[in-house]
């Protein structure tokens, strides 16, 4: 789907960078408080967050004149402290010359600093350079807040972002197409941007696009109808592989011009709305659902289908109005809307009176914006399409259908993502040039998978189930962290042995230290779930605290994925979570099993397991618990 404007690729994905290079900060605007949060709020949620409501309140009594100063918290990468505020600098020019009290940043610092109110949270604050307000955090709210997620759960942790609705269109495979490596990424990293604002306690209607209307579909019930004259008794198992039925009927199509003009006047009955035409085309439809629902099952992907031919009957509607309002104008025989800062019209209806892709995705905008209400549109789809999208957006924006600056929702923005590469450095295919097809791909990775669990001697103590559900759960998760864990905006090389070595940034080291932290726990002998209720946590040791502030780290990074749409944020975020719990667990001073601080320091184990199992349902990842 949408497999088109590639040759505006070079500068679309410049734009993308630059647009998506920006940091957006997601946190709405903090209401005004008249009173501090309570000690049960403290404990909850993103510490940045929570941070930000204590430098309000400072910020309010230190600039009185100057309102709605947001707070600026960052997580500190220096020795000064774990957090720091960021206002001084700016404030300093803001009131400079109006007769302040303060003599420089650094004063506004230390003001900011002492008018903070009292808060367990904060063990000690100091000022650094030009103002900067360092903070640390008190050992003993921190294990508090860690331990109150494992009693409350990880879902008290989810950020709460200022959208209740959102729209994530992704995969968007062709009918009668198989699945191959090319959808590969627009559907995981579309299925994880779902599962991100999903666990935010967004709504979301995730959207499968599937190209299944135009005037491919007329070659296609052509040739159905002479290959099976009973055409409904046409099954997936009679018809076969469905890519080398496209690619019959398209040879036919291309040689045979009787064949090519009955095909074109299947079409014309099929958009007229012909029984017989209508139901063969049904027909061709389920049998791809069938086929790509295999793909899913495997990826654990769910998709509610809504492909082109459900916005089809909105199109003359929403032209009509469009051209009502004086946006649609006729150019060359077509009906075109024109773009400011574009060289090329949006065309929304072409020369020959029919509609396009843009025809389509104005409608689907318009549908999901007036029909579903969604608050935030998102579409995952390769970096060639940038400036098909951003045409659509500013022509919705002319339109009236949102608003002009994408600071705010109503919004709709684009994933970009680039391509999958083989060892050549080529697009990924096989060796006779095809395209790799998905399924393939996926048996591959399970069964390279498979065979490293039988090296290891797992033959000898698994029963098969276990043996099948890790390679799976292990193959599955190597392939899409691999993905993943790079910026989606840059190409990467397909590499099994990369991706499924034990070391390393790959999903098998992650599952693989998942699974024995779990070994850990069991070995203990103890009830954790006891220990949840009995049990204290104490964050005693350097390496302990170090641990605790990244899990305490783990809202405002799932905040941060979904504000820039960045999956591989959370994925530096798990591995750096792993290597934090190494260095933590094979320092002899903080020794778990055996030791005095046992209780604590499996709590410590739990809460990083808890965190890690997030990540993992967030990536799409299935962990495992022994190995």
């Amino acid at each position: 789907m949408h497999n088109f404007l590639y040759y505006f690729w070079s500068s679309s994905l410049f734009d993308l960078v630059r647009v998506t290079s920006r940091r957006l900060a997601w946190a709405s605007k903090t209401e005004s408080i008249a009173t501090m949060a309570t000690e049960e709020d403290e404990c909850m949620g993103s510490v940045k967050a929570q941070l930000a409501k204590l430098f309000e309140v400072s910020l309010k009594v230190t600039v009185p004149n100057e309102p709605d100063v947001e707070p600026l918290i960052a997580a500190c990468t220096g020795k000064f402290g774990d957090y720091q505020c960021n206002n001084a600098m700016g404030l300093w020019s803001k009131i400079k010359g109006k007769g302040t009290q303060f003599r420089g940043p650094p004063a506004v610092g230390e003001a900011i600093k002492n008018n903070l109110p009292t808060s367990e949270m904060i063990e000690s604050c100091s000022v650094a350079g030009p103002g900067f307000v360092n903070v640390v955090l008190s050992k003993s709210w921190m294990a508090k807040s860690i331990q109150k997620m494992l009693s409350e759960g990880i879902d008290t942790w989810a950020p709460m972002p200022p959208v209740k609705k959102a729209v994530v269109d992704f995969s968007s495979p062709n009918i009668a197409k198989e699945m191959h490596v090319g959808h590969l990424r627009s559907t995981i990293i579309g299925d994880t941007l779902a599962r991100m604002l999903e666990f935010s306690k967004v709504e979301v209607l995730r959207r499968n696009h599937v190209g299944d209307w135009g005037t491919q579909f007329g070659m296609l019930i052509e040739f159905l109808f002479e290959k099976f004259p009973n055409f409904e008794d046409a099954t997936e198992t009679a018809i076969g592989d469905l890519q080398a039925f496209y690619k019959s009927s398209k040879q036919r199509f291309d040689a045979d011009p009787a064949f090519k003009e009955r095909a074109q006047q299947a079409v014309v009955r099929l958009q007229g709305g012909e029984d017989k035409y209508r139901r063969a085309w049904a027909q061709i439809c389920e049998i791809s659902r069938t086929e790509f629902h295999k793909v899913y099952k495997r990826l654990g992907v769910h998709l509610e289908e809504k492909g082109e031919s459900f916005y089809n009957p909105y199109i003359p509607g929403v032209i009509e109005a469009l051209t009502n309002q004086g946006l649609v104008e006729e150019s060359q025989g077509a009906r075109v809307i024109f773009i400011e800062g574009s060289n090329i019209p949006l065309i929304v209806v072409k020369s020959d009176g029919g509609f396009n892709y843009a025809s389509t995705d104005m409608a689907a905008l318009w549908y999901r914006l007036n029909e579903e209400k969604a608050e935030w549109i998102i579409y995952v789809t390769d970096v060639g399409q940038q400036q098909h999208f951003d045409m659509v957006f500013k022509a919705a924006k002319r339109a009236g259908w949102l608003p002009h600056s994408d600071s705010s929702y109503l919004k709709a923005s684009h994933v970009g993502f680039g391509l999958v590469l083989g060892e050549d450095g080529k697009r990924f295919r096989t060796r006779n040039t095809e395209v790799v097809r998905l399924v393939d791909l996926l048996d591959e990775a399970k069964s390279r998978s498979k065979a490293a669990l039988i090296e290891r001697g797992k033959g000898e103590e698994w029963t098969e189930d276990e043996i099948e559900s890790t390679a799976e759960a292990v193959g599955y998760g190597a392939v899409k962290y691999a993905d993943l864990k790079n910026n989606r905006l840059t190409n990467y090389t397909f590499n099994f042995d990369q991706m499924l070595n034990d070391k390393g940034n790959t999903a098998v080291y992650l599952l693989y230290a998942h699974a024995r932290i779990c070994s850990i726990i069991r070995r203990s002998g103890k009830d954790v779930e006891e220990l949840k209720n009995k049990g204290t946590l104490v964050l005693g040791h350097k390496d302990e605290r170090d641990l605790g502030l990244h899990l305490l780290q783990f809202p405002e990074v799932v905040e941060e994925a979904c504000t820039n749409l960045l999956p591989n944020v959370l994925c530096d975020y798990l591995y750096n979570l792993s290597e934090i719990f190494s260095k933590f667990y094979s320092n002899p001073e903080c020794k778990v099993v055996g030791s005095d601080m046992e209780t604590s320091r499996l709590l410590l184990c739990e809460a990083t397991a808890v965190v890690m199992r997030k990540c993992f349902n967030l990536l799409g990842i299935t962990p495992i618990y022994k190995i």
